[in-house]
Order: C-alpha cells, then structure tokens, then sequence
C-alpha cells in the first residue's frame, strides 16, 4: 500500500522491450536505498516489483498490457518519474490509502498559473465520473490530491508549489496523459450499498 506522497523524483534510464513485456531501468538512490528484490516500488503511481538493484537505480518487468493502459507506456528513456516505496507499519500516513493498481488516464486540458498555486483541469473518464467527488481524494501519476471541482466531463485539482517542484505535475504539458487511481474506498462503498438494496455492483453473469 502507498499514501500518494512522492518521496523521489527519479529517471527512467532505459526501456528494454521484450515482446509481451518491458523492463524499465530507473534512478533513484533515494528509494533504492534498503531496497531488496521483490519490494514493491511506486512509479508514476503504478505499483511495481523491484527485480535488480544497485548504484542507485532499480530494475522492473512490466507487462505489455500495464504499457498499454498506462501512461507508463508514454515514457521515453530521460523521462522523470514519481517514486514512492510501499508504506512502512510504523510509517506516517500523509495522504490516503492508494494501492497502485491504476484506474485509467486522463488528458490534463489546461492549467492556470496563480501566484503560488497552479490549477489543473483534466478530463473526466466516463467510468471513473462516479467515484470522483467534490473535495474527495484522488491519485494523478502517484500523487495524492484533493479534487477542488467537478463538472459532467472534467475535474480540477490544485497544485501547491511543494507539488509542482517536486513531482512530475509540475513540467506536464496540455495533452499529455496521466494516470488516475480513485478512492478504493468509494469502491467499497458503492459494493456494500448495492448489495444491500439488492443490487449488486460489479458482479455480471
């Protein structure tokens, strides 16, 4: 499980395609750091299994349909990407619960440049519209963020300056794509209330 507070700013060294899959080759000294085979490793808020590490970068099979509804699949080497290492026990929990499993992509449609602040509208995917609220969390490539508005087909976020300085958000350009994770627990909610009207939801025959 993640909480959505990037802790490192990294790099995609290298992308070595494999056919079905890719293996990305990513800098980050500061997750790396401890990091061992088999942990769990953040990247753009998609949760993937560290399998080489060393001299401050680490190594990730991704299989080819994770490229493919990502924006992980957008990357060229060069590219900076969030990190963020699974949450601890005993770590601090600073945003909400995220578990990077990504939802979908977004397009980021425009940004406002206040005097500190930045606003961001992006596009409101049809199967996510549900689950995004006013005020509500919500994950953009890793990042943990409040919704600030919402319309039928688009949804806003805003930026702080610690946010733009120290993330991917802060250099994204109008059309880029961007990965979106919802709140897990709206999911819950809306399977135990259509459960017990007798509706249940996501359940086909």
């Amino acid at each position: 499980m993640f909480t959505g507070i990037v802790e490192e700013l990294g790099e995609l060294v290298a992308r070595t395609e494999l056919g079905d899959s890719a293996v990305l080759r990513i800098r980050g000294p500061l997750v790396t750091a401890g990091a061992g085979h088999g942990d769990s490793i953040a990247v753009n808020g998609v949760c993937l299994t560290v399998t080489e590490v060393g001299d401050g970068e680490f190594s990730t099979d991704v299989m080819a349909e994770t490229l493919a509804h990502t924006a992980l699949g957008d990357l060229d080497p060069g590219a900076p990407v969030n990190l963020e290492r699974a949450l601890r026990s005993d770590g601090r929990f600073g945003g909400h619960v995220v578990q990077g499993h990504v939802d979908t992509t977004t397009t980021l449609l425009a940004r406002e440049p206040g005097e500190r602040w930045e606003v961001v509208t992006l596009a409101l995917p049809p199967e996510i519209a549900r689950y995004v609220v006013h005020k509500g969390s919500v994950t953009l490539d890793g990042v943990s963020l409040t919704v600030s508005a919402v319309t039928d087909d688009t949804f806003q976020v805003s930026l702080i300056p610690t946010t733009l300085a120290v993330t991917t958000l802060g250099r994204r350009a109008v059309g880029e794509r961007l990965n979106v994770e919802v709140d897990v627990l709206a999911k819950y909610v809306e399977r135990l209330l259509g459960d017990r009207v007798g509706q249940p939801v996501g359940v086909t025959s």
